[in-house]
């Protein structure tokens, strides 16, 4: 019987994680040749404008997380800040900025990361996490995965432990969601676009 019970259960949050995933998708304006020629840019600001599709958004989330006991969400410079606060507020839990380098006033500790044409550095406050905190890492999006993975290092240096990675796009055919894998961090989007 419990077996019964179990598979309803997992059949129903998929059927649920799938809602969440085809009205957010379908929100998301995918603009041609920006910021450059040849980049099908995915914006997120259409999702956010429609207060409809934002709070599905924001359920998406909850709905995977609210059961868990997570002590911070840690949300990337600077689109990860809009759903990592708002994630933070609805769990209970402390939201914690990881920020481009510079933009933090206190001690901190920072990781570069490589980009397409160059490299890049985010940060973070020493004292933002107690070790053996839980936390959900944030951002808008998952492409070649040098942001996330760099935020990730930062988080395990300070002793937290992190749950899962999570955006509200990944980009599969760029790769970062494997990286992210295969350095052992589990990897959550509520939707993807396949060709980028």
């Amino acid at each position: 019987m419990d077996s019964v019970i179990d598979s309803r259960l997992n059949e129903s949050l998929h059927l649920s994680e799938q809602y969440f995933s085809d009205v957010v998708k379908r929100s998301i304006r995918s603009v041609p040749d920006w910021p450059e020629k040849g980049v099908m840019f995915r914006d997120i600001t259409t999702a956010l404008q429609d207060r409809t599709v934002f709070r599905k958004l924001i359920d998406a989330f909850i709905h995977r997380y609210h059961h868990l006991d997570i002590d911070a969400i840690a949300g990337v410079d600077a689109r990860g800040f809009i759903i990592g606060s708002v994630l933070a507020y609805e769990l209970n839990a402390s939201f914690v900025p990881i920020r481009k380098k510079g933009k933090l006033p206190f001690d901190t500790v920072s990781e570069s990361y490589e980009l397409e044409y160059g490299k890049a550095e985010v940060e973070i406050h020493k004292d933002a996490f107690q070790p053996g905190d839980n936390v959900i890492l944030v951002d808008d999006l998952i492409a070649t995965g040098g942001t996330l993975l760099a935020a990730s290092s930062l988080i395990e240096r300070l002793g937290a432990e992190i749950i899962e990675a999570a955006a509200i796009i990944d980009l599969p055919d760029l790769g970062g969601s494997r990286k992210l894998r295969e350095k052992g961090l589990a990897v959550y989007s509520v939707c993807q676009f396949e060709g980028g």
